[in-house]
């Protein structure tokens, strides 16, 4: 008999963290796979499904627009608890640290349905930065009995705050699982990979490629200002080519419009589906940014990765080297990002390192787990 799990995401970074678990589930033929999306972003998290292949078979669709952290945990919560009445899954599924996440282990928890959490054991330490983000992981790992930590210092602070040993597993992160997916693809169509190089014609071959990324929340009230002087410093340069695809956060949109200089070299475009994204990526120098997922994906593409936050929950990439922290000063964002482009030595100290987020077979690690748990339990069939 086959075993229902239902998988619920609704960002973007959620959809690209798990398709790789989602159609790892397409060759386990005892487990029956749903596929829930809250849409707590729509355009963003249907593109990400779409170069994946997939389809979810319900849809909430929360979005709204200017929708407050409390909306959208209320609207979670309550499109979920009937639907989890009616799929009576075996287990349920969620990813990282959206208030997604939170909402979906929640609901199960008040359902007494089993939750396994992907991605569990990151912390800053601080509860207030990343804002929600700390706040909801931790409060998922508690609610989930499944924790699949990415790494081993994931995994000791998940046993440090008292989970139980059996609930705790290590399988690397499933981003490298699906950067593997797509860079094969990639690298296995010159059509598609032309086609993608065509999307971003803003590319000078002469010039160093800076790639920018930003939208946390800790940093709207003067961060996203600071970094946006430093990168008006680096577009002063000739050598370099700055390219920044835009959170659609209206925040982030206003900012940046109203803090940088428009010139032929600082290209503030929209955001790119994910395979063009990772032809950027690999095109880039190296990546400014202050998103978790970058930094676990940028070390298999060699990238340096300077991270525009004073913590981080990804420290294994500053112990291997790969990362540096330099928060939102514009002095020490200038600082860094000029001897990357300058001293050739700093530059290959940062991209002649291991990934120490997995080696791309995590999402088998996550399926095999769970058949196992649902066997040794005799839980419920679909």
């Amino acid at each position: 008999m086959r075993q229902r799990v239902l998988v619920v995401l609704g960002t973007r970074p959620e959809a690209i963290k798990m398709a790789p678990v989602i159609l790892a589930f397409q060759n386990q033929p005892e487990i029956e796979a749903i596929v829930c999306v809250t849409a707590q972003h729509r355009q963003l998290l249907d593109e990400a499904l779409a170069v994946f292949g997939i389809c979810p078979h319900h849809d909430l669709d929360i979005m709204r627009t200017g929708q407050t952290l409390g909306q959208i945990t209320a609207a979670v919560l309550n499109g979920l608890t009937p639907l989890i009445n009616a799929l009576c899954p075996a287990r349920i599924l969620v990813h990282g640290d959206t208030t997604t996440a939170f909402a979906t282990a929640l609901a199960g928890f008040y359902l007494n349905t089993p939750v396994g959490h992907v991605e569990a054991g990151l912390r800053t330490g601080k509860l207030d930065a990343p804002w929600p983000e700390e706040m909801n992981r931790r409060c998922v790992d508690i609610l989930a009995d499944l924790l699949w930590a990415p790494t081993e210092a994931a995994a000791a602070t998940l046993l440090r705050e008292g989970a139980k040993p059996g609930d705790v597993h290590v399988t690397g992160n499933t981003v490298v699982d699906a950067l593997r997916l797509v860079t094969n693809r990639i690298a296995g169509d010159q059509e598609l990979k032309c086609r993608l190089i065509n999307r971003l014609p803003q590319l000078s071959p002469s010039r160093k490629v800076i790639l920018v990324t930003g939208h946390r929340r800790e940093s709207f009230d003067g961060g996203l200002a600071e970094i946006c002087r430093a990168l008006n410093q680096l577009a002063d340069r000739s050598d370099t080519e700055i390219v920044w695809p835009v959170h659609p956060n209206p925040k982030v949109i206003e900012t940046v419009r109203r803090e940088l200089t428009a010139r032929d070299n600082l290209h503030l475009i929209a955001p790119l589906d994910y395979l063009t994204f990772v032809v950027l990526m690999q095109r880039a120098h190296f990546i400014i940014t202050d998103s978790g997922g970058i930094q676990e994906e940028a070390p298999s593409l060699a990238k340096p990765v300077l991270v525009t936050r004073y913590e981080t929950e990804r420290q294994e990439a500053i112990v291997v080297g790969t990362a540096k922290l330099v928060g939102t000063d514009g002095g020490r964002i200038l600082a860094a990002a000029s001897e990357l482009l300058d001293d050739p030595v700093a530059h290959a100290k940062m991209t002649h390192r291991p990934n120490p987020f997995g080696d791309g077979h995590a999402a088998q690690r996550i399926v095999s787990g769970i058949v196992a748990r649902n066997t040794r339990r005799g839980v419920r069939a679909a």
